[in-house]
């Protein structure tokens, strides 16, 4: 089997939380009205892309009813809509939705993980589960790295998540750390790290996080610009 759909396995087999297992379970028991007909996945959410990606895109953690649902990363809610539409526009998505895990999207170069892989409550994992989920991170970076180019961090607690994973993949990461904040780019050895508001409902229903913001960083992180 190809080392990354290794990993992938492994990632949704995980059930190093407690809290996270019940609570991803649990929503998977219950479902949201909307998809009472469907059955959840209710399990980690290993990355989504090609394993010879050059730019990999990291968020925070599955939805409730997002990623938990479809068993694929921002796939089946709002900030998934934001992203693969920005992706799409670009030219980095074979299509601008994702509703399912087989609905025929493909990623052009683009990987996208997270740093906690199981929905948590209230989507706040605690610093010890980001911490419990950290190794899976690192792993995925380590496989990355003969193509990898780029990482675009979704985010301020993905931030913080991904510069020590950063470093004990093998990057040399810069201290003091470098700050969050959107379109910061950080060069290391062999990758750029690009900081990118999250696509959250919170950032884009006010704005924070316009399409055109979004791309930009895509863009820039994937050399198109």
């Amino acid at each position: 089997m190809d080392p990354l759909a290794e990993l992938d396995r492994r990632i949704a087999d995980c059930r190093a939380c407690p809290r996270l297992v019940d609570w991803r379970e649990e929503v998977a028991r219950t479902k949201r009205a909307a998809f009472a007909d469907q059955t959840y996945w209710g399990r980690a959410v290993p990355g989504f892309g090609p394993p010879d990606a050059r730019l990999l895109i990291v968020g925070l953690a599955p939805a409730a009813h997002g990623g938990n649902r479809t068993g694929r990363m921002f796939t089946g809610d709002r900030s998934g809509d934001v992203l693969y539409q920005a992706l799409y526009d670009i030219g980095l998505a074979s299509q601008p939705t994702a509703v399912s895990a087989d609905d025929g999207l493909e990623l052009h170069g683009v990987r996208v993980t997270s740093p906690v892989h199981c929905a948590p409550p209230a989507n706040k994992p605690t610093p010890g589960e980001r911490d419990t989920c950290r190794p899976w991170l690192v792993q995925e970076l380590r496989l990355l790295r003969p193509t990898l180019r780029s990482v675009v961090v979704l985010g301020g607690f993905g931030w913080q998540a991904t510069l020590p994973a950063l470093a004990e993949a093998g990057w040399d990461v810069p201290r003091p750390r470098p700050v969050f904040g959107h379109g910061v780019r950080v060069p290391l050895d062999g990758i750029d790290l690009f900081g990118c508001f999250h696509v959250s409902q919170r950032n884009t229903f006010t704005g924070r996080l316009t399409p055109e913001m979004l791309r930009e960083v895509l863009r820039s992180a994937a050399g198109l610009s």
